[in-house]
């Protein structure tokens, strides 16, 4: 009878000990069920022992041991480990969040591919030649001798592509793999010489461990640049993991991976996929099938075999963190992972975040330049427009009128830029200055006048629009500030014969509905786009050339430390949209402020000016990157809990603090009210990221020892963004 230790997701740091008759040292690394209180869990295998410390009589046997799939490797665990260390989260818990449901339940789980390669079998060709009466199923053969091997989904969109099914059945239509999966369809674009320098530098480096920072200006070319280093590797048989920030840009880059390698074997993996095709990709890529990962932060935990290089693109993007739950950087774990299987790592992007500049300033990333667009001949203007002394029609000033008019004459299309969507932030009333509040959080329900709806942009809730004030029955209540909805409604009137589109997530609410979006807009089937910063990176439009921003000045006088930085990152990023092809291109933005530092830099295209100013000021501010945080939570139905809990929790901190970790005041959160749940934190901060780690470690164990409310909950978060 051998002993298993799993590691099971429950908030518990520590392993249970389970019994098995036919464990052996190939099961760990395998998923199980096993008994758990007065129900069942499934976890992990990490290890097999011959003793426990509880009594053998004690132990209950696990139940399943799924063996239908290979284990998960030594170095995965090492990854999770790692994650569960650094964050001080329970390893079950991480487990739990890399997995796929499929796995993480012990089922049986496929790794058959979902788009296989397909050819005409010698059965097939002997029905061509032979004298057959005319049919579908024929005319799909020979469209497809004619095609070569292709994928399942091009011949199933084929004229005759839905006999298909049938002349799969009769073995005429055979699935196969192509020997190279580095094949590239096409000509390759040439590339310009600073693509060349920078493809050149990671390929005389080698193959082992060097953390790249890309640094190109919209359109200068990096996913080219990706895209060439990825064949490399492809052709050395390794396995190539890309990360994206976001799902939106995941479609438009597989589609264009795909196309550049339509041999290999190129798998999604992120939350937004069915459980079932989620399941099937991670084990694709544990079994060494897939040849490329691409996928949102969740791809980072893809066990990969053959891994040989990590492409992070838009690294500076705010939703490589996990905001909840586990809360780790996919950016940051890259980076270890990449030290932990020496291999290469690219991190690129337009606008980097300061972390990682400062890293390739000080050495410890070497720095790739690419200063120059690869198509259009030149980055677009940036001009501002003071409206100190302008009236606005709807947010839209005269001069941005009068832009996006000539685009209209010239045949062009336009992008009105607002971070804010539905009608209006609130409903007021004039008479008793009631606004819209949200009945379980500390903000404002939104306007949505399109379904008359007010929602809650934080929490969901929902409600009809009133028709009186509810405090005084004043029927002229209004809506009081400006989203897309109300910057599209404007627009439609100022300019009717223009093709209006708003793009944000209340009109894109599916990948169906985002990619058909996506097609109008590169078919030039909208003249006029009201967008949010779903338009402001990874978005390639030839007929966008202008790009207007209103109510950018909110940003620089947030509390927020890190708000110009995000600011000008996505400024950049979506003034990066406009004149990417042939046509110049120009971006407008409105402001009250036109010499700010900030707005000044963005005229400049001199991303290095602002961050070398912005640094300087944390340095002497004491912020990050020059310090380092831990951030500790906690929410309960009054807000009187969470703050005794925090201060309780800053006592214990402050008796084994050492020299050099400074705790600051319990404070409640800035929303403080969330989802019926108040809110409060306190930070902890060292000028050394070990001397922080190992405080917390022990901060952390004896803070899991304390009795608390059964209402109330804490979670810890190290290198917080939101401070």
């Amino acid at each position: 009878m051998r002993i298993v230790r799993v590691s099971l997701p429950v908030p518990l740091p520590q392993l249970f000990d389970y019994t098995s008759e036919d464990a052996t040292e190939g099961d760990v690394g395998r998923c199980v069920r096993v008994p758990f209180g007065r129900g069942e869990k499934s976890g992990v295998i990490v290890a097999i022992a011959d003793d426990s410390a509880i009594d053998a009589a004690r132990l209950k046997a696990v139940r399943h041991v799924q063996r239908e799939v290979a284990p998960l490797p030594r170095d995965w665990l090492e990854l999770v480990a790692f994650v569960a260390r650094y964050y001080h989260a329970p390893p079950g818990e991480v487990i739990a969040l890399a997995l796929p449901p499929g796995l993480r339940r012990a089922d049986a789980v496929s790794d058959r591919e979902a788009d296989p390669l397909l050819d005409v079998s010698d059965a097939g060709r002997a029905a061509l030649s032979a004298p057959r009466r005319p049919s579908r199923a024929l005319a799909l053969l020979r469209d497809l001798v004619a095609l070569g091997v292709v994928r399942h989904s091009v011949a199933r969109a084929l004229p005759s592509g839905d006999a298909l099914a049938d002349a799969l059945r009769r073995g005429w239509i055979v699935g196969v793999r192509r020997a190279n999966p580095a094949d590239a369809a096409g000509e390759l674009p040439q590339l310009t010489a600073e693509q060349g320098a920078a493809l050149d530098a990671v390929l005389a480096a080698g193959p082992g461990f060097v953390p790249w920072l890309l640094q190109g200006v919209t359109g200068s070319g990096k996913t080219e640049v990706y895209l060439r280093l990825a064949a490399r590797t492809l052709e050395a048989g390794r396995q190539v993991l890309m990360l994206v920030p976001e799902i939106a840009l995941t479609p438009q880059l597989e589609a264009r991976v795909a196309g550049r390698f339509p041999s290999a074997t190129v798998i999604s993996l992120h939350s937004g996929l069915a459980p079932g095709a989620r399941s099937r990709g991670f084990v694709q890529a544990l079994e060494g099938h897939a040849d490329i990962v691409l996928g949102t932060r969740l791809a980072v935990f893809a066990a990969l075999p053959r891994l040989g290089l990590i492409l992070v693109d838009e690294e500076h993007d705010a939703s490589y963190k996990q905001q909840e739950g586990v809360r780790y950087s996919a950016r940051d774990v890259a980076v270890w992972r990449a030290r932990q299987r020496d291999v290469p790592i690219v991190l690129g992007s337009a606008t980097p975040s300061l972390e990682s500049w400062q890293h390739a300033r000080a050495g410890r990333y070497r720095s790739l330049r690419l200063s120059a667009r690869a198509v259009a001949s030149t980055l677009p203007a940036v001009r501002r427009i003071d409206t100190r002394r302008v009236r606005l029609d709807e947010g839209l000033s005269p001069a941005l009128q009068a832009a996006i008019g000539e685009r209209l004459a010239r045949g062009e299309q336009s992008l009105v830029f607002i971070n804010r969507r539905g009608y209006a932030p609130v409903l007021s009333c004039p008479s008793c200055s009631w606004v819209s509040p949200c009945p379980h959080c500390s903000a404002n329900l939104v306007v949505h006048l399109a379904d008359r709806r007010l929602r809650c942009h934080h929490c969901g809730c929902d409600s009809v629009i009133p028709r009186v004030c509810p405090v005084c029955g004043n029927q002229d209540i209004q809506p009081f500030g400006r989203g897309t909805q109300r910057i599209e409604a404007r627009l439609v009137e100022l300019f009717p014969d223009a093709r209006v589109l708003r793009v944000d997530r209340d009109s894109a609410r599916t990948r169906k509905q985002w990619e058909a979006m996506l097609a109008t807009i590169a078919a030039g089937e909208a003249d006029i786009l009201v967008g949010t910063q779903m338009m402001a990176k990874g978005h390639d439009f030839a007929q966008l050339t202008l790009v207007g921003v209103v109510g950018a000045d909110a940003s620089l006088h947030a509390a927020d430390f890190r708000a110009p930085e995000r600011l000008f990152q996505q400024l950049m990023q979506v003034g990066g949209r406009a004149g990417r092809a042939h046509l110049p291109g120009e971006v407008l933005i409105q402001t009250e402020y036109p010499e700010h530092p900030l707005y000044r830099c963005l005229v400049r295209h001199d991303f290095d000016a602002f961050a070398a100013r912005a640094l300087d000021e944390r340095r002497q501010a004491g912020f990050p990157p020059f310090t380092h945080q831990a951030m500790l939570r906690a929410d309960a139905p009054a807000l009187d809990d969470a703050m005794k809990f925090l201060a309780h929790a800053r006592r214990l901190a402050q008796d084994s603090a050492p020299e050099g970790l400074q705790v600051f005041d319990v404070v409640p959160m800035r929303m403080t009210r969330l989802a019926r749940r108040e809110r409060a934190q306190l930070l902890v901060e060292a000028g050394e990221r070990a001397l922080l780690q190992e405080f917390v470690g022990r901060w952390i164990a004896v803070l899991r020892a304390q009795r608390l409310p059964r209402d109330l909950r804490w979670q810890l978060d190290v290198d917080p963004l939101e401070v």
